[in-house]
This record gives C-alpha cells, structure tokens and sequence, in this order.
C-alpha cells in the first residue's frame, strides 16, 4: 500500500497550512485564506520542476487551467490535503489519482459575467501581435446574420449552457439542447434526444461540455457535415472536443458560415493553427472566465470550499470525493477518515468507535473510496488515540484531526483582517 499522507498524521496551527496559488489567481481568494489564519504564497508563473518541489510542501494547491496536477505532480505532494481548480473545467487535474490520495478537488460551479467580454479589443490585440488572425472579412463578403426567429442549438446544458439558453431567447432565438443528463429547461427551450437532432436542426451550435474520452473530437468531419450550409459553430469548452482541421476545412469551403473558439487543443498557439486566416472566424486566447468580477467570484466561491473541508471537513461540491458534512461543532474534536471501499471495512471500523462516545457521525462512498467524518469528546489525547487506531487499518488511505469544527464566515468582508 501507498505511505500515507504526511499532513493527516496530526492536527496543527492554522498558521502552519500552506496554500501555493498558482496562474495570477485573485486577490480575493489571497485575502480570505489570510483571514483564516493559512500561510500563503502566491506564484503566476512555474515550471514544472519549480512545480514539483513547491508541491512537496504544500497543504492546498490552487491551479487555473494551464497548470497540470498529473499523476507525476501529485506523487510528489506528501502533504497535501486539497486542491482547487480555480475555474471550471477540471481535466487539469488527475482527479482519479487524487481521490486515491485521499485529496478531494473543489472547483467553481457557476461563473457569473464570464461572457460578456470585449472580444473585438481582444481579438485585434491578438492580430496586432500575429498570434492569431481573426475575423477575415470585408463590407461585401461579410456574412451577415439577424439573430431573432434562428435556432440556437447547445450541446451541454450545464450552468453555463444553460445561461446561453436564457441569452439567446431573450435575443428572439428558438433554443434547443442536448445533455447526456436529463436536465430542465429555462424558458421556452427544448430538449432533444441526440447531438444530431442539434446539428441538423441549428443555425447556431454552442459546445459547453467537459472534456472527457467521450467529448473527444466530438465534433468533426461527420459531425459538421449534419450542420446546415452557412451555420456557425461555436466552442468555448475544451479545445480538444472539436477537430479543429475539421472546422477549419469547412470554414474555408463555405460549408460552415463562421466560427468561434475560445479554445485550443494545445495552449498557447502560434500561426500554424488551422483555423488562423478562415473566414469569418473569431479567435480569443482563452478568456471563458477572465473578467475581473468573475475572477473575484471564482477566487472567494473555491477558497471558501477549501477552507470549509480544511477546518470542518465538510467535501460538498467535490469533484471526485464523496461528499458530505457535519454542522459545525466548537464543542468536539472531528476525526477525518478517507479509506477504501471494500468489504470488511465498515466491520473494522465499528470496532473500534464502538469503545468511544461518539457524538455525531457522517459515512459516504463513491467508486473505490469511503469517506467518514467522526465526532468525538474534545480531548486531545482521547481523539489522537482514536485517530491512531484508524490510521492502522489497512484499508484506511489517511485520517487527520480537526480540533475545533467551527462555522466559517462566507462573507468574505467580515473574514479580513
């Protein structure tokens, strides 16, 4: 079996947490682990091997999108406890690998204001400086498009296709949608039972999906061929779910009446990207969530998610944890137990809480792991005595001890110093 994790082996001061930021994440989330008491050291640009030797001595990690926490990385972080993906997509991150570690991985749910960049400004920045050429068009070529009584088709109806679907309807489009998860619609939207139902029947076609095995170059040369002559395709996902060879063929016959891509699948890029002089075309440099106001909400809305399981335990909206939680408790010490799902564990375990007053207790599996939150009295050698006997199960992955499970104040204002 895999040592086990450092840091659970005991409790220790706030002071002693350490959380490395990564890619310029924002002040806010600085400021609120400050007001908790955490040591934090910020970095915006690392290399890997930088990566590897600050990770072996963190607690918390926070990425964006251009840092890998794969399995290489996370091996070599001994004592950490947790990660945030600062953003929402999480396939940055290694998240199976994580979970085995005992490391839940919190992200951002919802990104409010994240679409309503100045796309123009940025798109001649990025042909001022060649990286990207953009929006090859002129007065007479030009396709020109009104929005009202079009059919706008998303394919993910998550938070933020679902966002699209309430735009795009108060545009005057027709909205329809497919998830591989049942979802309600917003409005008058309709559901469809297939992504070619999507593609046949859209003038318009917006990806907001995760990027997994079955996302994969989801859309392409088939898949475009279904669109309607003169569509648009737009993609602000993952830069791997689209053939972007595919996309840029169809742009440069006519068949597809212009794009929009946010993103790429290998960022930065440079001149040789296929899609670089298409028509019609509008390229960003991966802006999905960078206003400054979503920034600030991103940065609050995870640092709050990690310093809730940091002093309470609590993993609800972890990625690949089971997720569960405790009130909090001033009055008992908490036990932290993170073990694998196997038969026979939960006999184990029982045998040995059956000798102690146990106050409250929480227990939640999912794939190969379980996960359990214990409350017992507020002594210290009496919970160190039970975290002892916990971590000499074999089964067992990492248990830790939070002394004081209080509440944390989500007003982030009321939290700084």
């Amino acid at each position: 079996m895999e040592e086990k994790t450092e840091a659970f082996e005991t409790s220790f001061p706030l002071n002693q947490i350490k959380v490395l930021l990564l890619e310029g994440i924002d002040q806010e989330a600085i400021s609120y682990f400050v007001s908790l008491g955490f040591t934090v050291e910020s970095i915006p640009k690392i290399t890997q091997e930088e990566l590897i030797l600050k990770i072996s001595d963190a607690h918390v990690v926070g990425v964006r999108s251009k840092t890998k926490l794969d399995k290489t990385v996370l091996s070599h972080a001994k004592k950490l406890l947790c990660v945030g993906c600062f953003c929402i997509g999480t396939d940055q991150t290694d998240l199976e690998y994580a979970a085995e570690r005992g490391i839940p991985v919190f992200n951002v749910i919802k990104i409010d204001g994240c679409t309503k960049e100045n796309l123009s400004k940025l798109n001649n920045k990025k042909k001022e400086k060649g990286e990207r050429h953009v929006y090859t068009t002129t007065k007479n070529n030009c396709n020109k498009q009104r929005f009202r009584g079009k059919t706008m088709g998303i394919i993910g109806y998550g938070h933020v296709g679902s966002q699209l679907s309430v735009l795009a309807e108060a545009m005057g489009m027709n909205v329809i949608y497919y998830d591989v998860i049942p979802k309600l619609p917003l409005g008058n939207a309709v559901a469809k039972g297939s992504i070619d139902e999507i593609l046949e029947q859209s003038h318009f076609v917006s990806l907001h999906v995760p990027y997994t095995p079955d996302t994969h170059e989801m859309i392409g040369k088939s898949q475009i061929a279904k669109m309607k002559k003169g569509s648009y395709l737009m993609n602000a996902a993952r830069g791997k779910c689209v053939d972007i060879k595919a996309a840029a063929d169809a742009l440069k016959n006519g068949h597809l009446g212009g794009a929009y891509f946010d993103v790429y699948p290998t960022e930065p890029t440079d001149a040789n990207l296929p899609l670089c002089n298409c028509p019609n075309t509008i390229l960003t440099p991966h802006i999905g969530g960078s206003t400054m106001e979503a920034q600030k909400a991103i940065g609050l809305e995870v640092a709050e998610k990690i310093g809730r399981f940091i002093n309470e335990g609590r993993t609800i909206a972890a990625v690949n944890f089971p997720e569960i939680s405790l009130p909090p408790n001033l009055s008992a010490h908490r036990i932290l137990n993170v073990h694998k799902n196997v038969p026979g564990v939960m006999r184990k375990t029982m045998e040995i809480l059956c000798n102690y007053n146990i106050s409250a207790q929480a227990l939640k599996t999912a794939s190969d792991i379980g996960y359990m939150l214990i409350e017992v009295d507020a002594d210290k050698k009496l919970s160190r005595e039970v975290r002892k006997q916990m971590n000499a199960l074999p089964e067992t992955i990492c248990t830790r001890i939070v002394y004081s499970p209080g509440a944390i104040n989500s007003d982030a204002s009321k939290n700084k110093k």
